[in-house]
């Protein structure tokens, strides 16, 4: 199954520079990487309460953590732990640290953010130790900081009476993102995934801390994008279609670019094509578990074979390069995905399609 793939000069140059996860190129040019499923879908599973959240140490905290995943990293690490192995014994190769939300930002919504650095390092351990564990002379496994949008936008305003509001500005982003990024770099992270991008500009300033962190410390970590289309339109939240959002931040020559949450794999098949035609990276695609379902014990209706089943059509047409999955999905969906991927070729570009 290996291949021989011409790389564009300054993407090899970028590869050439890494001082984790080097061995992630090669594997993409030989097989399609697994990533893992959802970890908030697998926290409820577990039915915890108000005070096993909050734990001893948070016991007389004065405001309510339930919800708060990122803290069951400090309070609840055998939980995480027990979540990352699973995904890891179903297949991926890569698991995102348990930091979606854990940034001073989004902290403060549980008034937490003096935390955050304590839960990005605690939640990298995790992941690198059950990555450790797992990990093969023919597989190795890896561990990606990831790096979620927050619950504010640089680009949008809050205020449907002032179009010129803010609720954060960029350096206030980039701060919260380089204090995040230090840490989980701390904690032994191989990569970052900065993912579910709804705005453009959050996404620059994550870009822009993480090019000051290689800057600061000498390490450079290779770098996954990954936004998420809102809606049948094709756009992310803050307008842009997936072409522009492509333009917009190609220049941090990132090792793999592409889509997750959202629509679900059948409705995110077009912009997946699109992205898998423009981009000169990899191309990722981690769709939820279809649309929102209530009623689901998921909250998410596809079942692991209809989900991997669509990830084999986009496989087998030569769209991706990573598959895994969002909201909704589980270590079975997982399993699915890496079984009905196992044999299929990964993408190569440029406009090199395949007959599904």
């Amino acid at each position: 199954m290996n291949q021989t793939v011409s790389l564009p000069r300054e993407h090899a140059q970028t590869e050439r520079g890494y001082t984790r996860g080097q061995a992630l190129p090669d594997l993409l040019r030989q097989r399609i990487l697994i990533l893992d499923g959802a970890m908030g879908t697998m926290i409820q599973r577990y039915k915890l309460d108000e005070a096993q959240y909050r734990g001893e140490r948070f016991a007389d905290f004065p405001h309510d953590v339930k919800g708060n995943n990122e803290l069951l990293s400090l309070t609840r690490p055998d939980v995480i732990g027990e979540i990352h192995r699973q995904y890891l014994a179903a297949g991926a190769d890569i698991i995102e640290t348990n930091t979606f939300g854990a940034t001073r930002i989004a902290q403060a919504d549980y008034h937490m953010e003096h935390l955050a650095d304590e839960m990005n390092v605690a939640s990298a351990r995790l992941a690198r130790a059950a990555c450790d564990e797992f990990s093969t002379p023919d597989k190795p496994r890896f561990a990606a900081g990831a790096i979620g949008p927050t619950p504010k936008t640089a680009s949008l305003s809050p205020d449907v009476n002032d179009p010129g509001a803010r609720n954060v500005t960029f350096d206030a982003l980039r701060d919260a993102y380089y204090e995040q990024a230090k840490a989980l770099l701390e904690g032994g992270v191989d990569l970052f995934l900065v993912e579910t991008i709804f705005d453009t500009l959050n996404a620059k300033a994550a870009l822009f801390a993480l090019d000051q962190l290689f800057e600061d410390t000498g390490e450079r970590l290779p770098i996954m994008i990954s936004g998420t289309v809102t809606d049948a339109s094709g756009r992310i939240l803050s307008g842009q279609t997936v072409e522009a959002f492509w333009n917009s931040l190609r220049h941090a020559k990132p090792l793999t670019f592409g889509l997750n949450c959202a629509l679900g794999a059948a409705l995110m098949r077009p912009y997946i094509a699109e992205l898998a035609k423009l981009c000169d990276c990899y191309v990722s695609c981690y769709p939820n578990a279809g649309l929102p379902n209530p009623m689901s014990d998921t909250g998410f209706d596809e079942t692991p074979d209809v989900t991997s089943g669509l990830l084999r059509e986009f496989a087998q047409a030569g769209l991706v390069n990573i598959a895994g999955g969002c909201c909704g999905t589980t270590p079975e969906h997982i399993a699915a995905i890496a079984q009905a991927l196992k044999q299929v070729k990964p993408r190569t570009w440029p406009n090199q399609y395949r007959e599904a």
